[in-house]
């Protein structure tokens, strides 16, 4: 049995282009809206097809062609207090912070959600992806692609920082026996 994962970002949206973090309400801005539009049609035929509750999701997913199902447990990392400032802001006020928070996968200094809970959350949801066989095409936060690779490949939280997913990019895993393997950053261009 062989599940077939692919994780699509976002297309681009002001948070993006301004390093904030994310409330899940930002829309995509109207040259991702363009991208994602041109990239409709380039995407495998799905079994499932789902996407991050937040608003970049859903609308990189519709844009894309896709009628995405809402999946909570694909929501990106909860900020808790960071949620809509800039990461210029977060490291003018609270320097130290942000800095345990980017070096030690289990802090949450914001009062949202570590790295390292983040990627158990995202852990448990592939677990339960693969209990399926078929194909999946999800749209998901970049931390949430992030996370997945990190379990994926079984590699340290610390990891999670140094994998790099850009707008409107495919992750592509497949599980067969329990085990994952990992295909990054395909253009959602239509290119193998």
């Amino acid at each position: 049995m062989t599940t077939r994962l692919t994780l699509i970002t976002p297309a681009i949206s002001a948070a993006l282009r301004e390093a904030r973090f994310d409330d899940g309400r930002c829309p995509l801005d109207p040259a991702g809206a363009r991208a994602a539009r041109a990239a409709a049609g380039t995407l495998p035929t799905a079994d499932r097809v789902l996407a991050s509750p937040g608003a970049r999701c859903r609308e990189t997913a519709e844009a894309l062609g896709l009628d995405a199902v809402p999946v909570p447990e694909l929501a990106g990392c909860d900020a808790g207090r960071w949620r809509g400032l800039t990461l210029a802001e977060v490291t003018e006020r609270e320097p130290a912070e942000l800095a345990r928070w980017l070096t030690d996968p289990q802090q949450a200094p914001h009062g949202g959600e570590s790295v390292r809970a983040l990627c158990d959350r995202v852990a448990r949801w592939l677990e339960s992806a693969a209990r399926e066989a078929g194909r999946v095409v999800a749209v998901v936060e970049p931390d949430v692609a992030r996370a997945a690779i990190v379990r994926a490949l079984g590699a340290p939280e610390s990891a999670f920082w140094r994998a790099d997913v850009a707008p409107l990019a495919a992750v592509e895993l497949s599980c067969r026996a329990g085990r994952w393997n990992v295909r990054m950053g395909r253009p959602l261009d239509g290119s193998p």
